[in-house]
């Protein structure tokens, strides 16, 4: 457990690694029925095989996206006196190469900055990439917010 201090003086540095995580079919189907985004790419195989370059089907981008929350918080320290975390949204994200089906993807998270705000809120700003096993091109790459409230 660190102080949010001790953890702000980390600005600048890779915080660390995620586990590997496999992208499986069954998993993007739910994403595709969370958010009824049905398109063949993620859901019909013989047809993503016939019809694209990505020889099966893929990932949804914003699947990927959303794992950021869990692989990030595998890597991220305990911090003394944290009464929640939330996200704050994203100043920046880009989709560079497909998660193919059946894939492990983990996170690559470095700390930018820390700026205190009123009421023990704390804005972190995170540069995230998702690497792709065996891939060199990332799968996305993101600059992440996260508000952490601190009581004293």
């Amino acid at each position: 457990m660190i102080t949010i201090e001790e953890f702000a003086a980390k600005a600048g540095s890779k915080l660390g690694t995620s586990d590997w995580f496999l992208i499986d079919q069954g998993r993007i189907n739910k994403f595709a029925e969370v958010t009824e985004d049905y398109q063949f790419i993620h859901v019909d195989d013989a047809r993503a095989k016939a019809e694209t370059s990505f020889g099966g089907t893929i990932a949804h981008g914003f699947l990927t996206l959303s794992l950021l929350s869990y692989l990030n918080a595998t890597i991220f320290p305990d911090l003394a006196n944290r009464v929640m975390t939330f996200n704050y949204g994203m100043n920046k994200v880009r989709f560079l190469n497909p998660v193919k089906v059946n894939a492990r993807i983990r996170s690559h998270l470095s700390l930018v900055s820390v700026v205190e705000k009123a009421g023990g809120r704390h804005l972190c700003t995170f540069e995230t990439s998702v690497e792709i096993e065996g891939e060199d091109i990332p799968a996305l790459v993101a600059e992440q917010l996260a508000m952490h409230v601190i009581t004293k």
